[in-house]
This record gives structure tokens, C-alpha cells and sequence, in this order.
């Protein structure tokens, strides 16, 4: 236990960790105060140097394969929560300091995302049933961050505001062509064809969710307006009055994000304009936490907004708008949590009880690091010439409202 407890006294300064050890004995780190108390049992001794080495990696797998457990009602939840306020602290441990520096050096390496790469690593989180998605997703089947009016609005409503939204800034009329990259589930191709009177061209690399979105738009009956289509986005082509991008930046890695913003433009007609929503961080640039990199998801990286802006003007695009939604996915992913451990024991009868720890673990990390690190949401509107986009932001509001009042209809 010596090399853990040395870790564990500069790492744990706020709330309480109490370790058991294989053997029965009990230690004890933090103050106690300003932060959660959490009681952890280690079920074997080579669990204490690997957690050294690599807490991040390891208490998560440790978690998931029965090696590390929880006692007194404390949760993956609360552990991530001690580790949430108690960040610094780790990453200015020596070890921890020579293992990010590592991580830094081959992270073009893990990033890298040819085509049919990309696919195995989109695969790998999407392509579950989709009715594991439903057990915890609101009706929208919305799987990124949406848009709240108040923290406590129902989620159905924020992903609907959030649509109305994106659809707002882009100024869609009827007939309009759109192109979406990265279409989900299908939720924003559905509306943007069914209240906005959009020919939508939505493409994805994730059999799974494609099959589910044509039979959700069949069922909204504006199948014959949305052509999905399995295609990476380097391989979609034509030209669009419109491109629209959801949660697909985080997947394109950083030695791609030139392609990325390259055909965005090449695929936007003569006055058309696009808008890109993802995460991104508001520190310098980093790596993916190694837990998110094995188990959730392969290939991704949240870009600083440095890194953004890099290749957009490397690749001669105007950025008209940008803006910064800084506690929304918080409060999304706060909602899938609950909702998540909800329904938590059919989780585990459908997909299994390793399966079922692994998310309850990811979950809880991603919203803590919304809420405590440096994560967000941007949202930019790109175009090729500096008036594509109306000068004034006025009209963003004006087609919100309009839309909010025609909505169902």
C-alpha cells in the first residue's frame, strides 16, 4: 500500500477516501470536508500498484471487473466526484505528470481516423440496440447536448428547443437542400424536414442508428424528404444550400480536423453556410482520458477552441458566430444519469453487468467534467464569404420564435 498511500495523501485534499485493503486493513486520506466521502474495497493486492501507475484507467476496469467495490452506500458516481474536486492534486503528481506527457506524444497516434477506421471506432459506441439508447434517451432519441431554458426543463423540451435552434441559426426555408454529417439517431434531420420543409441528406457510418432514423422518419412521415445514407463524410459530395454537423467533430481527431472543415466547405453552394456543434474545452490542448480512449470512445478528442480555430483559418473559412454553452450538456447528461440508473437493472439484463458498470462509470465522468473540469459545447456558423451570414444576430431570434409558433401544426 505504500506507493498507492503516497499518491493518495498529495492527490485526496478535499472530502474523505477510505481504502480497505485485501487484507482488511483500512486507510484513510483527505480532510473530510469540501468534498464527498467514499469508501472503496480492494479485492486483490496487485490492485494497489496498478491503481499507482494509472488510477484513471484502472479504477474503471477495477470497477467493472469486480476488483474494486463500494461500501456504505457510495457509488462510481461519488468516487468520480472525490477525484472531480481532488484534480489538481492528481495531475500534479510526478507519475501522473511523466504519464500524461506520454500520452501527449503519441496522441496524433490515437487520434487517427482513416476511413475505415473511423467506422470500427464509431461502431464500437453506436452500433448497440437501439433499444438499449431508448431505456435512458428522452423521445427525441437526442444523443448530444441540449438546450435549456431552465436547468429543471424536462429533456424532451431542451432537445427540442435545441433543435429549433440549430435550425434558427442555419435560416432554413422550405425546399432548401441540407446536408447533415453525423446524423444520429435522426432527430434534427426529422425536424428540420418536417417543421423547416428541408431535403435533407443525412449521413452516418453506424448501420444501427441509420436503420432506427429511417424508421423514426417514416413514423414522423417525412421519409421521402431525408435521404440517410451510410458514407463516411470525406466520400459525401454535391453541393448543399446548407451543412449542418452534430457531435461529430469530437470523432475526427486532430490530424483530420482540416479534412473535417474542408469538406464542409467544398460541399456548400454558392451563399450557403454551415453550423458545427461539438465539445470542446476551454484549456489548452490535451489528450483523451484514457478510460474514454479504451472503452467509449476510440479515435475521439475534445479540441481546444486554439485548435478549432487553427484549422478553420487554415482552410480560408469565415467563423460568423461562435457560441458557448457552458452548462447545458451538464445538465443533459445529468438527465441521462438518472435516467440510466433508473433502469439500471434492465440495462444489465440486456446488455450485462460489466456492460452496465462500464456506462454507469463513463456517465458519471462526463458529467462531472462538465460540471468541475473544462469541458463545453461550442456552436459555430462557417461560411466561405464574410457575408453569407446575416450581419446581425437579430434574425437567429426572430426564426426561433417563428418556428416555436408553428411547431406541430
Amino acid at each position: 500500500m505504500r506507493l498507492l498511500s503516497h499518491l493518495l495523501n498529495r492527490f485526496v485534499e478535499k472530502g474523505r477516501l477510505t481504502v480497505i485493503t485485501a487484507d482488511g486493513q483500512r486507510h484513510a486520506f483527505g480532510s473530510g470536508q469540501d468534498g464527498p466521502s467514499v469508501t472503496v474495497r480492494m479485492h486483490d493486492r496487485k490492485l494497489e500498484r496498478d491503481l499507482f501507475f494509472n488510477p484513471e484507467l484502472v479504477a474503471a476496469e477495477a470497477y467493472m471487473d469486480g476488483r474494486l467495490s463500494f461500501e456504505d452506500g457510495a457509488g462510481a458516481f461519488e468516487l468520480l466526484s472525490l477525484f472531480s474536486v481532488n484534480r489538481k492534486g492528481l495531475g500534479s503528481h510526478p507519475v501522473q505528470q511523466a504519464l500524461r506527457k506520454a500520452w501527449r506524444s503519441v496522441r496524433r497516434f490515437q487520434q487517427a481516423n482513416p476511413v475505415a477506421k473511423a467506422k470500427e471506432n464509431v461502431s464500437s459506441h453506436y452500433d448497440h440496440p437501439a433499444a438499449f439508447y431508448r431505456l435512458w434517451l428522452d423521445e427525441t432519441m437526442a444523443y448530444s447536448c441540449a438546450y435549456f431554458r431552465d436547468p429543471e426543463e424536462p429533456l424532451a423540451e431542451a432537445q427540442r428547443n435545441k433543435f429549433r435552434h440549430i435550425a434558427a441559426k442555419l435560416k432554413i426555408s422550405p425546399g432548401m437542400r441540407v446536408a447533415e454529417i453525423g446524423s444520429g439517431w435522426g432527430g434534427l434531420a426529422i425536424y428540420m424536414a418536417k417543421e423547416c420543409g428541408a431535403q435533407v441528406t443525412a449521413i452516418n457510418v453506424s448501420p444501427e442508428q441509420l436503420a432506427e432514423s429511417r424508421r423514426l422518419a417514416e413514423a414522423a412521415g417525412v421519409a421521402g424528404s431525408i435521404d440517410f445514407r451510410e458514407v463516411d463524410y470525406r466520400n459525401l459530395t454535391g453541393k448543399f444550400d446548407r451543412v449542418v454537423s452534430i457531435g461529430m467533430m469530437e470523432h475526427v481527431g486532430v490530424s483530420h480536423f482540416d479534412d473535417y472543415f474542408t469538406t464542409i466547405r467544398n460541399l456548400l453552394d454558392d451563399g450557403g453556410f454551415a453550423l458545427v456543434h461539438a465539445i470542446g474545452r476551454m484549456s489548452p490542448p490535451g489528450t483523451t482520458a484514457p478510460f474514454i480512449r479504451k472503452y467509449i470512445f476510440p479515435g475521439g478528442y475534445v479540441p481546444a477552441l486554439s485548435e478549432v480555430f487553427a484549422s478553420t483559418e487554415r482552410t480560408h473559412l469565415w467563423v460568423d458566430d461562435c457560441e458557448v454553452l457552458r452548462l447545458h450538456y451538464y445538465w443533459t447528461i445529468r438527465a441521462w444519469r438518472r435516467n440510466f440508473m433508473a433502469r439500471r437493472a434492465e440495462v444489465n439484463a440486456m446488455m450485462g453487468e460489466r456492460f452496465g458498470r462500464m456506462w454507469e462509470f463513463y456517465l458519471a465522468a462526463v458529467e462531472l467534467g462538465f460540471l468541475h473540469g473544462s469541458n463545453m459545447v461550442f456552436q459555430l456558423l462557417l461560411s466561405e464569404k464574410r457575408d453569407d451570414v446575416p450581419v446581425l444576430r437579430d434574425y437567429m431570434f426572430d426564426a426561433e420564435r417563428s418556428l416555436a409558433a408553428r411547431e406541430g401544426r
